[in-house]
Parts: C-alpha cells; sequence; structure tokens
C-alpha cells in the first residue's frame, strides 16, 4: 500500500499516536531536566537522553525539545558562572585575609629581629666590656685555676663514689653481724635447740 491508498481515519491515529509519544517523550525531558537539576548534576544531551530514555536524535530533531535543552544548558552555564564568580570572591577573600596576616607576621617579625639585634649588641658590649677589664695574665691564671677546680671535682667524684662503694659493703657486712648476733643470742637463750 501506498501513502494514497492508506484510508484517512488510519492515517489520523498514527498521527495522533505519533504526536501522542512525541509528548510524552518531551515530558520526559522535562522531568529529566528537573532531577538533573535538583540534584545538581551536570546537565548535557547525553544525560538527558539516557535519563528521558529517548535518543539523542530526537533532542536534536525536535525543535521544543532542541529549544527545552538550549535554556538548560545556557542556565547551567549562567549558574556555574555564578558559583565560579562566588567562589572566586571566598577565595579572594581568603587570599586577602592571608595576606592581611601574613603582613601582621612579617611586622612581628621585623619587630623581633630589631629587638633581638638591640639585645645582641647590648651583649656584645658587655662581653667587650669584660674582656677589657680582663688581662692576658689574669685570663691565664683563671684558666689554669679552672683545670685544677676541674681535676679537684674529679678527684672528688672518685673518692666520693669509693667512699659509696665501703659504705654499701659496710652496710652488707652489718646486716650480716646483725643476723650473727640474733643467731647467737638465740643460742643463748635456748642452749637445747642449738645441737
Amino acid at each position: 500500500m501506498n501513502a494514497a491508498t492508506v484510508p484517512e481515519p488510519r492515517t489520523a491515529a498514527a498521527l495522533a499516536a505519533r504526536r501522542q509519544r512525541t509528548e510524552a517523550a518531551l515530558q520526559r525531558v522535562h522531568e529529566a531536566i528537573a532531577r538533573i537539576r535538583r540534584e545538581k548534576a551536570q546537565v548535557s544531551v547525553a544525560a538527558i537522553a539516557r535519563r528521558a530514555d529517548v535518543s539523542r536524535t530526537f533532542l536534536y530533531g525536535n525543535p521544543e525539545a532542541r529549544d527545552v535543552i538550549a535554556a538548560a544548558l545556557a542556565e547551567t552555564s549562567d549558574r556555574q558562572t555564578a558559583i565560579l564568580v562566588e567562589q572566586d570572591d571566598e577565595r579572594e577573600a581568603t587570599w586577602r585575609e592571608r595576606a592581611l596576616n601574613a603582613e601582621d607576621a612579617l611586622k612581628a617579625a621585623h619587630a623581633e629581629i630589631l629587638t633581638q639585634r638591640t639585645r645582641i649588641g647590648e651583649l656584645f658590649g658587655q662581653i667587650r666590656d669584660l674582656e677589657a677589664e680582663w688581662t692576658e695574665e689574669a685570663i691565664q691564671r683563671i684558666t689554669t685555676e679552672n683545670t685544677a677546680l676541674k681535676q679537684r671535682v674529679r678527684q672528688l667524684t672518685t673518692d666520693n663514689r669509693t667512699f659509696d662503694e665501703r659504705l654499701k659493703a659496710a652496710r652488707s657486712n652489718l646486716r650480716f653481724q646483725d643476723r650473727r648476733v640474733a643467731d647467737l643470742e638465740a643460742r643463748i637463750v635456748d642452749p637445747g635447740s642449738a645441737t
């Protein structure tokens, strides 16, 4: 059968069914776009086709679907631009705060460095004053006395260690003697139990 021989009511029914399928597909496209927006997912032709269960050919071929997708993509682009601008503003505020904090820290560091330099200068002055008071002969004498004192400290440490060891030995002997005396006292009190 060719188009000329198809009865009029069948053609009208087929056209109505096609229009109904197209409207249902367009409704699914609208719902898919709304779902993608709610989920804040990336809007794309492939994502819409997949969620609406329609072909990409339908989306590109149907003028209404094409317009809806173009509007969704434009809105998404505007929303993404707004989000990017907001993120840039947040980053700029963060960097601005970091820069201000760094400036404050730098000022504090410079102040501390100046204080330390002043203190170092004062200490160097005191060292120079102390060095000026001492003659080479006095320094040599103090060095010799210091060496002698260090040797004396080593000797006393050694003596202390020796006396400590002797004290421990004496305490051990005393404990032994106490036990021995207690044993002898027990024998004196009870001479029969010792044999």
